[in-house]
């Protein structure tokens, strides 16, 4: 893919995910995905992802910054939602995505579910 392409193609994807459309991320994600070094399903990435839109339901990832070097993408998110305490919190999340034959195969991210404020 070229540059604009797996720009376009990391919009798409964050879109999928705001827009709760879970049932569509392996137009995105490999049927094999490396998560942070630990090999997985996609539907164990899927539900990773909704899990925290199950905990938080208006979750909202926002992109900052979109890097793109090659076939891997660098992006800096800021994060925004409500704790169930019923305050809005945000938090910063990065991540890098190596993205192969158009789905992404590899992710490294710091999204932990202790760093959500409660």
């Amino acid at each position: 893919m070229e540059r604009e392409e797996l720009e376009r193609f990391y919009r798409s994807y964050l879109q999928r995910c705001n827009e709760r459309r879970f049932d569509e991320l392996g137009d995105f994600v490999a049927a094999k995905v490396d998560v942070n070094g630990t090999p997985c399903e996609l539907r164990s990435y899927c539900e990773g992802v909704q899990n925290v839109v199950q905990e938080y339901p208006d979750f909202h990832w926002e992109l900052q910054q979109l890097l793109v070097d090659g076939d891997w993408l660098s992006v800096r998110l800021v994060d925004t939602y409500t704790t169930t305490a019923g305050r809005a919190a945000s938090l910063q999340e990065l991540a890098m995505y190596h993205v192969s034959d158009g789905k992404i195969v590899q992710v490294w991210g710091d999204l932990e579910h202790s760093r959500l404020a409660r």
